[in-house]
């Protein structure tokens, strides 16, 4: 029994020769010459004991011994073949994390990623959904989307999406309630909230309909939660419409009042100015400002 695997030069010699039946195909792969293989192929045998190949003076013929040989052999350098190509492959993707809230990542980003990937196959996009403010200097985030004043010290923002609420419901519901031509009208339609309750009560307010209860309704712990029980005709959400802009086109939801309710607060890009320094995330960004249609984005 050999106690040392033989020399990794004569197995890829005999491995090629083996593979193309020919010693001068085999040199051309190995970039060595024909004689460098057969001297590689023979000093194998030598230290195997064992003779791999017949030799005819135009061709070589593998033995019965070199062909069980060949057979072991053909498996362990395709695996290494695939493994190396892989491990190339993955080290020319650049992997960026952005982090979002779960229905931002639902209702905005995952519809549209797709073609971001399309036109950028070597960018590897890894969403972190959270509801939490990520430390940069502490989570492996290169971007977030944070929804407020735009003020976040130590970091660079871009003004992203502006921000509005507004009612929407399905067309379903509107044909079991009737017509709604009113805010006072939600008087007897079930309201979704999201966790935060008092954005019914705000936009009752602007729109002059104290006199429906802000309090009543079913509370979702997510926005996720109060659009999709909308969708499915149960009530009427409070939303923001840069969230639910393509169920509006599409006819999924409707807004009823065509009422929004303006905002001081708006969605920004936020991340460390060392993070520009990556080309493939100064992508992104442009690619999500240019998805928005922000024309006044511009940093803050």
């Amino acid at each position: 029994m050999i106690a040392e695997l033989p020399s990794l030069k004569g197995l890829q010699a005999f491995e090629a020769a083996a593979r193309y039946r020919s010693v001068t195909l085999a040199s051309n792969e190995l970039n060595v010459t024909p004689g460098a293989v057969s001297l590689q192929i023979r000093e194998l045998e030598a230290r195997l004991g064992v003779q791999l190949f017949l030799r005819k003076p135009r061709s070589i013929q593998l033995t019965r011994e070199g062909e069980r040989y060949y057979g072991a052999l053909r498996t362990a350098f395709r695996m290494m073949r695939e493994a190396t190509a892989e491990l190339t492959a993955r080290s020319e993707i650049t992997v960026l994390t952005l982090s979002c809230t779960p229905t931002f990542a639902v209702q905005w980003l995952m519809p549209r990623l797709p073609s971001f990937q399309q036109q950028h196959p070597h960018v590897d996009v890894r969403i972190s959904v959270t509801n939490r403010l990520v430390d940069f200097s502490r989570d492996d985030v290169d971007l977030a989307v944070r929804h407020g004043f735009g003020r976040y010290e130590g970091l660079e923002s871009i003004r992203f999406i502006d921000d509005s609420t507004l009612p929407v419901c399905s067309p379903q519901l509107l044909e079991k309630y009737g017509p709604l031509q009113e805010a006072g009208d939600l008087k007897s339609v079930p309201l979704l909230h999201d966790e935060n309750r008092n954005e019914w009560r705000r936009w009752l307010e602007a729109a002059g309909a104290s006199e429906v209860d802000a309090s009543r309704g079913t509370v979702f712990i997510d926005s996720n939660g109060a659009l999709d029980a909308a969708k499915a005709g149960h009530g009427i959400a409070l939303t923001r419409r840069s969230l639910v802009s393509r169920e509006l086109a599409e006819g999924a939801l409707i807004a009823p009042f065509g009422k929004d309710m303006a905002s001081t607060l708006a969605y920004f890009l936020v991340y460390p100015r060392r993070m520009l320094d990556n080309p493939d995330l100064v992508t992104l960004i442009d690619w999500m400002l240019s998805q928005a249609g922000s024309a006044e984005a511009g940093s803050l």
